[in-house]
């Protein structure tokens, strides 16, 4: 009797024969596995390099918006700035709405506004609107080069139109919360109102600031004594 010793992997897979060859499926399959993982692999760095480019355009942009102002950033500054080509830009960002939306996007997730869900709490709302303008203050302060920038250029750039709107939107939301508890009524309420409106703009901070040579805290002092006595009259 002839005896064949068969190796139990071979025995296991289907055996085809090739021009005299024995293939197990086994290792076929192995071979397969180790494609799809390659082939995974590229996908998944090809991806991650696509996100970095992504992400070099958008900080690029966002420079150029905090130095020479949106109006003035052209898609070629762009690619120079993050060292490609203008086609790579384009093909990551169709047009100005999406680079612009992206830069927004990319600027506020660093520089957040403060939010007034923390100022709730403070039941005294003199104390709550010292609290607020302490803190919008000194964000207006670290960002003034960047605002300055987008507001002057707002009615030339219609794509500046959503994060402008955003941001008022915004300081909506914090004027509504500092206008709770106030118990004026009548006429001494859109007093006290447009008061607290005056406060949180980034016009009055830069006024008092930048242009009469405040710091913070004698603005936030002066602006709580303007809310306060037209609530009193």
């Amino acid at each position: 009797m002839l005896c064949v010793n068969i190796d139990r992997t071979v025995l296991a897979g289907e055996i085809s024969q090739e021009g005299g060859g024995v293939t197990n499926s086994a290792d076929a399959g192995t071979g397969s596995d180790a494609a799809r993982t390659r082939r995974r692999y590229r996908q998944l760095r090809r991806a991650e390099l696509e996100a970095q480019t992504r992400l070099r355009i958008t900080e690029a942009a966002m420079k150029l918006h905090g130095t020479v102002g949106p109006s003035r950033t052209t898609v070629t500054a762009v690619a120079e700035e993050a060292g490609i080509q203008r086609g790579t830009v384009y093909r990551h960002f169709p047009d100005e709405d999406a680079l612009f939306r992206a830069c927004s996007m990319h600027w506020l997730s660093l520089n957040p506004t403060p939010s007034p869900e923390a100022w709730v709490e403070i039941e005294d709302p003199s104390q709550r609107l010292r609290r607020a303008l302490a803190e919008l203050y000194h964000w207006y302060q670290r960002n003034q080069r960047m605002l300055d920038n987008v507001f002057r250029d707002a009615p030339l750039v219609p794509a500046l139109k959503p994060p402008v709107e955003g941001l008022q939107r915004q300081l909506s939301a914090m004027h509504a919360t500092l206008m709770r508890g106030r118990r004026q009524r009548g006429r001494r309420r859109a007093r006290v109102g447009a008061a607290v409106g005056l406060a949180v703009g980034f016009g009055a901070w830069s006024s008092l600031v930048r242009e009469n040579g405040l710091d913070s805290a004698e603005a936030v002092d002066l602006m709580a004594t303007m809310v306060s006595a037209a609530g009193a009259q």
